[in-house]
């Protein structure tokens, strides 16, 4: 049983919640005060550092989450066989959280070697990946802020792929697609906030991505977003060190251990 049941289906959550989902939780670190003990840049770097406004950024991002809703509500339609606010029968929730667990898996790996291919690949990263890192200095709104076709093929395709392989149910990707929203909206926050779980839980953290969005890490830390498994097994893996500055705030520095 779950809140929505009997008001919306499972499928019209599926598309929209994690939207909603993104805004809220991104909205939230937006708001807060500036926590310049907590960064892992100065709001110096930021400004100066990013080439894009923040205006543009929105833009970017809910073009990129009208494309994702189109995607996911055909998905749905073909999949499902629910009507408006009909319900599927569901599994356990142990399947359930096993096949959350193989949609991380899966979405790892799609992210990772796309990801990765538009790194290696000059005409990919000048014309395509190269905007996402127009944010240097990352921030929770930016999380999603990408080419449109970056953003079909890297995040809307990944996830669609990992629903499927993953066999769940529409409720359950409810809970997968929300969760690896937060996720990613978290690891590009750009605080390092104490009692944290994704930094406790998750070795592909907000320090962890940041070093990737740094000059000298651009072709390491290529995973994301829940497992550093590929980037260890493939060589790209870059540790870090994350150090105190003497201003105030954090930084990741490149590790001398592995």
């Amino acid at each position: 049983m779950v809140f929505w049941e009997g008001y919306v289906s499972d499928e019209v959550m599926g598309t929209f919640a994690p939207i909603v989902v993104y805004w809220l939780y991104a909205g939230f670190f937006q708001l807060l005060p500036s926590l310049d003990n907590y960064r892992l840049h100065t709001r110096k770097e930021e400004d100066i550092k990013n080439t894009v406004p923040l205006s543009s950024v929105i833009k970017g991002v809910l073009l990129q989450q009208l494309v994702q809703a189109v995607v996911a509500h055909i998905l749905f339609l073909v999949t499902s066989s629910s009507g408006l606010v009909e319900t599927e029968i569901q599994p356990s929730l142990i399947v359930q959280g096993v096949q959350i667990i193989i949609a991380m898996f899966v979405m790892d790996t799609w992210q990772y070697f796309v990801h990765r291919y538009m790194h290696l690949n000059k005409f990919l990263y000048r014309h395509i990946h190269s905007q996402h890192h127009k944010l240097v200095v990352p921030y929770a709104i930016g999380a999603l802020y990408n080419h449109p076709l970056e953003g079909l093929l890297l995040d809307t395709v990944g996830g669609a792929i990992s629903f499927l392989v993953s066999g769940m149910t529409a409720r359950t990707a409810v809970i997968f697609f929300c969760f690896a929203v937060v996720k990613t909206v978290d690891d590009h926050c750009g605080l390092w906030l104490p009692g944290n779980l994704f930094h406790m839980f998750f070795q592909n953290n907000t320090a962890y991505h940041d070093i990737h969005h740094q000059l000298h890490g651009l072709k390491y830390n290529f995973s994301q977003p829940f497992f550093p498994i590929w980037d260890k097994l493939l060589g790209t893996h870059m540790p870090y060190d994350l150090v105190k500055r003497p201003e105030g705030g954090f930084e990741a520095r490149i590790s001398k251990k592995d």
